[in-house]
């Protein structure tokens, strides 16, 4: 993020074209619009961002917060007490949208005897025409409206909507452009999302985000390291780095280099000590990537491999470019290489045309790569993508007996593959003190299993030596040594 004087600022002067500096502009507007309002209110006045969804939604969620904070506004964890209130909407189940809806209704509640409320929506459900007309019918409370492609125009919004007081919509329906520079406030001090990309070219037949997200397009590898440059100095020892798909890196840039390739450039990053990605893709994951895995000290050892169905005839209907064989031996040649790597995967059950057969495909899968954990999915019908017209919908009751025999399967294995570390000793990070015992903190280690142990709050953002006592499924109780 740029140091910014805004006391220096002619907000008499038109606003810069150029970014980010024509966003530090309307954040200086903002800041002496708020700070009247302030006086009015006799406090300061304060904001609560609420997030829906994914890691990338997180991730911007953190830059909607910091500038926020720029503009002048004070976190407040409780939506119906803040001042402004931020939803950063996910639309990849249409229930999601449900249940922005019935706390939009009672945030409308809220802003009749808040004179001073402003609400805002942005992310992926706001790219939906439908969502847009409904909302400008039915929530006319609602102040602000934008999308995924240009949150970095939120300053500029904002000060929009205190110089008009009218809802301001704001939808792009794609995007080349990638924005650096802007502030951006941690949920942690320790670990940090980095986007290296964003959007997606895959279209599986189920999946609105290609739609809502945009295409591909890649940021550009100075930036990427410069941020992590930054992000180590200011106490970061963890990096995520984020993307829709991230094995396809690099394909838009003017001069290409792959992901493999950027992975080794982020491993030379004095004070950065682990490495994480998701999400990946298996037909682009590539040998090459393997390799760098294999010899990288600080790429942990954890890979995210999503099948979403072990039959070959479901997953060309999902459109996802590999089959089952290509998956399973994908899977062999990283164990041969990784052989400590711990593997994780999504799972839909239910898909249109699945038949008994497939599913039991689905379960020879998970026998044969004996996962750590999955997330198991119910296949659930979105609008707007072509899974939603296939004939052949499963029913319901089949669905869920199919659902409750993948779980069942999941979790044994799951519990023999996580309990083979038990009595070895991990260096583990420690995130949190203990949501349910304040006695205890909680850590992970690098093939991301948790760990909670004897510690106090002083441990956060460390790295300790645990020894493992007990394997609890997806968890294990440790003391440290």
């Amino acid at each position: 993020m740029k140091e910014f004087d805004y006391t220096k600022m002619d907000l008499t002067e038109e606003a810069p074209a150029r970014e980010p500096d024509r966003q530090y502009y309307f954040m200086a507007k903002a800041r002496e619009y708020l700070k009247k309002e302030s006086e009015e209110a006799g406090r300061p006045l304060t904001f609560c961002v609420t997030t829906f969804g994914c890691q990338m939604n997180a991730r911007d969620s953190e830059k909607l917060t910091g500038i926020l904070e720029q503009v002048g506004y004070v976190e407040e964890p409780d939506e119906e007490k803040a001042d402004f209130v931020i939803y950063n909407t996910c639309t990849v189940r249409e229930n999601a949208n449900q249940r922005v809806y019935g706390r939009l209704g009672q945030l409308g509640k809220a802003k009749k005897s808040n004179p001073h409320m402003r609400i805002g929506l942005c992310g992926c459900m706001m790219q939906e025409s439908a969502v847009v007309e409904k909302l400008k019918k039915s929530y006319r409370f609602v102040d602000l409206i934008f999308g995924t492609h240009n949150i970095y125009k939120f300053a500029e919004l904002i000060a929009t909507r205190m110089e008009s007081g009218r809802m301001v919509i704001d939808i792009w329906k794609d995007t080349d452009k990638i924005v650096e520079d802007l502030p951006s406030e941690r949920k942690y001090s320790f670990k940090s999302g980095v986007n290296i990309m964003f959007g997606c070219n895959n279209f599986c037949s189920y999946c609105i985000v290609p739609y809502v997200r945009g295409r591909e397009r890649s940021r550009n590898p100075g930036d990427i390291l410069k941020e992590i440059r930054h992000l180590a100095g200011d106490g970061v020892v963890e990096v995520m780095l984020l993307g829709q798909n991230v094995n396809s890196y690099g394909k838009t840039l003017d001069h290409p280099i792959n992901f493999a390739q950027l992975l080794q450039e982020v491993e030379k990053i004095d004070g950065i000590e682990r490495i994480r990605f998701m999400t990946s893709h298996p037909k682009d994951l590539s040998d090459e990537l393997i390799k760098v895995m294999k010899h990288s000290s600080k790429i942990c050892r954890h890979l995210h491999l999503p099948v979403q169905s072990g039959s070959t005839r479901i997953l060309e209907k999902m459109n996802r470019r590999y089959t089952k064989e290509q998956y399973l031996n994908l899977v062999d040649k990283i164990k041969k290489a990784i052989p400590d790597i711990s593997l994780t995967t999504d799972i839909i059950v239910g898909f249109p045309g699945e038949t008994e057969e497939d599913f039991l495909d689905t379960l020879d899968v998970v026998r044969k790569v004996r996962y750590d954990s999955a997330f198991t999915f119910i296949y659930s019908k979105r609008s707007g993508t072509p899974a939603a017209a296939m004939e052949e919908q499963v029913p319901d009751k089949v669905v869920k007996e199919r659902f409750h025999r993948l779980l069942g399967e999941v979790q044994d294995i799951s519990s023999e593959v996580c309990g083979v570390h038990t009595y070895t000793i991990q260096k583990v990070l420690v995130e949190a003190v203990n949501d349910h015992d304040s006695s205890l903190v909680t850590g992970r280690m690098s093939n991301n299993l948790l760990v909670h142990f004897p510690g106090g709050g002083n441990l956060i953002g460390q790295f300790v030596k645990v020894k493992l006592l007990e394997c609890r499924g997806f968890y294990y109780l440790g003391e440290r040594v």
